[in-house]
């Protein structure tokens, strides 16, 4: 047997399973039913053997009384009435009388068909007296003595005991039936009985089969359907058959899903427009940024010779040109993550290495201090390595507190090796409130400060490059409450970049519309990798401290 069909077969043996419940309940109700009508069956029948049985051998027994007994002598001799006992049982198998009678005062006679099956013993002494209890008569009771009859156990054989007197000083007789037979008829109807529900309670679980088979089957095909529908495949559709309320809820799902299908559709387009619309804006900006550049670098190499008046001016229109420029490279990157366009280009580094070319270039060497052994090498892209750690340290020396420390080191999680950079400063932390919004895009802290040097976008920059690599960066408050610490982790092998490696070939320079721009450096938040300088991140804007 298959896996998928073991599954299967224990799904619907589980309790839980609707199946499994159907099938319980349809034997239940059908053992209660059979049950119940097999126990009225069987008490109706028996009491009406037992009746007929009683009845018949009660009136035999009354009417040879009547013709032999009551025929007999005043004093009979024991002789006279044993015939008249063997008479009156003559040709009836399991029918036994005695007769009882006087030859003298208080000196009875017994005369029985058969001693050695019914003797007076076999009698119960409340029938004995019951039957020798003369009675007062009158207009409602014209006679003194009565039949009167019970049944007995004898030897695990059930019998009928009656018992009646003679009139006038005639003998007292007993009968003695055998209702074996009778209760062999009856254990013969219980075992059909027994048989018949036993056949009622596989034939309800067969029908509950049946009924569960034919409820479950679109109950499945539903769940399969909601399943794909869950996996994206908002194409998913059912088959309506029936007018039912099974085909009602398919057709309630099927307009669910194309109604959630168009919705989706209509979010994707306008996610698509919204995001082109980015890109291309972002793309135009660049020329007329490229000008304004130029033109900020004469005015900022002037700027000593300018008019005192005019000095700060100039040295506010570069610094929000450069900040405009940063802003539009973020924006770039953001829309080639997002188009699904951003690629990596493997190499195999020193990390120490990288770590000290990214400190020396943005001159934050007197501010930084690095724990990281050379030696430790991992297949990385070196350029988004380089915004990664931009970012982080930027932004620990922009919203922390002096030192940062910046420590290399290899784990082993069991199953990999992993590279993790820490990223420590000694201030005051990230609030709790802030802490889960490090690293939103345009994450604001402070509604107080909703303009600040930096973009909010430079840690989710870093995050998603980490991503890219098949990483994480995690952001917490440091365990002794002196500043945040900021850890990437990254695989060692190349192996757990496929997901993120799609290419040997650099496609960062696409902006997701298909154009090329050759000065495209990689950014982070104002300490991007391209930006040059000391200016660092701004946690103000993805993480205030």
């Amino acid at each position: 047997m298959s896996g998928a069909a073991k599954r299967v077969v224990l799904a619907g043996l589980r309790w839980t399973s609707l199946r499994l419940r159907l099938v319980v309940v349809f034997a239940v109700v059908a053992l209660t039913a059979a049950v119940s009508a097999s126990g009225i069956a069987y008490w109706l029948n028996r009491e009406a053997v037992l009746t007929r049985t009683q009845d018949s051998a009660l009136g035999d027994f009354r009417q040879q009384m009547q013709n032999r007994a009551a025929a007999l002598p005043l004093h009979p001799t024991q002789s006279e009435l044993q015939d008249a006992a063997e008479q009156m049982t003559r040709g009836k198998p399991g029918y036994n009388v005695l007769l009882i009678g006087e030859r003298d005062e208080g000196k009875p006679v017994v005369g029985a068909s058969d001693l050695d099956v019914f003797t007076l013993g076999d009698v119960p002494r409340r029938l004995q007296v019951a039957v020798n209890d003369r009675q007062d008569t009158s207009t409602g009771n014209p006679v003194p003595y009565h039949l009167y009859w019970q049944r007995i156990q004898r030897g695990g054989t059930p019998y009928l005991v009656g018992g009646t007197k003679i009139v006038n000083g005639g003998p007292t007789g007993y009968v003695f039936k055998s209702l074996d037979q009778e209760r062999q008829d009856l254990n013969t109807l219980a075992w059909s009985l027994g048989i018949a529900t036993a056949l009622a309670l596989v034939g309800s679980a067969l029908l509950a089969q049946a009924a569960a088979t034919t409820v479950l089957k679109p109950v499945r095909r539903l769940g399969d359907a909601a399943r794909r529908l869950g996996e994206g495949k908002l194409d998913t559709r059912l088959r309506v058959s029936g007018t039912d309320e099974l085909a009602e809820l398919a057709r309630t799902f099927n307009k669910t899903a194309e109604s959630l299908e168009k919705k989706v559709a209509d979010m994707s387009a306008r996610e698509e427009s919204s995001r082109r619309f980015v890109a291309d804006m972002s793309h135009e900006l660049r020329t007329p940024l490229t000008a304004l550049t130029a033109v900020t670098e004469v005015l900022e190499d002037e700027v000593d010779n300018l008019d005192p008046m005019i000095a700060p001016a100039v040295n506010l229109v570069v610094s929000e040109t450069r900040r405009l420029g940063d802003l539009v490279e973020n924006l770039m990157e953001v829309t080639r993550f997002d188009a699904g366009t951003a690629k990596v280009v493997l190499d195999t580094v020193d990390v120490a290495d990288q770590v000290t070319a990214c400190i020396d270039a943005r001159a934050w060497l007197d501010a930084v201090e690095l724990d990281a052994e050379r030696g430790i090498m991992a297949r990385l892209d070196p350029r988004r390595l380089d915004v990664i750690l931009a970012n982080l340290i930027g932004n620990a020396l922009k919203h922390g507190g002096s030192p940062v420390r910046v420590s290399v080191r290899t784990v082993d999680t069991g199953d990999r090796a992993e590279l993790v950079i820490e990223v420590r400063d000694h201030g005051p932390g990230i609030p709790a409130e802030v802490l889960p919004h490090v690293f939103d895009r345009f994450y604001k802290a402070s509604a107080s400060r909703p303009r600040s040097e930096g973009s909010g976008l430079g840690l989710s920059i870093a995050v998603e490059n980490a991503h890219i690599h098949g990483g994480t960066i995690t952001a917490a408050n440091s365990p002794d409450g002196d500043g945040a610490v900021f850890a990437l982790r990254l695989p060692c092998d190349e192996t757990a970049l496929k997901d993120g490696a799609a290419g040997a070939e650099d496609d960062s320079d696409d902006d997701g519309d298909g154009r090329r721009d050759p000065d495209d450096g990689g950014h982070g938040e104002d300490g991007g990798g391209g930006s040059g300088g000391a200016r660092g991140s701004g946690r103000g804007e993805d993480g205030t401290q």
